[in-house]
């Protein structure tokens, strides 16, 4: 897979997570070890970003 394509698929699933959170957020009853694991996972998506960015800067 090429960086371009890595890139693209993690910044797709952070726009779904972003997505899923907005959803979850939405409802009363909200499921805060839900929420805590989609944030999570959210920011490990977007240090996984910034790595690669970075890291293709670099050369």
């Amino acid at each position: 897979m090429s960086l371009d394509s890595h890139l693209s698929e993690l910044e797709r699933r952070h726009k779904d997570l972003e997505r899923k959170l907005e959803e979850l957020m939405l409802h009363p009853s909200v499921d805060s070890l839900e929420l805590h694991d989609l944030k999570r996972q959210k920011l490990v998506v977007k240090d996984e970003i910034e790595r690669l960015r970075s890291s293709s800067t670099l050369h």
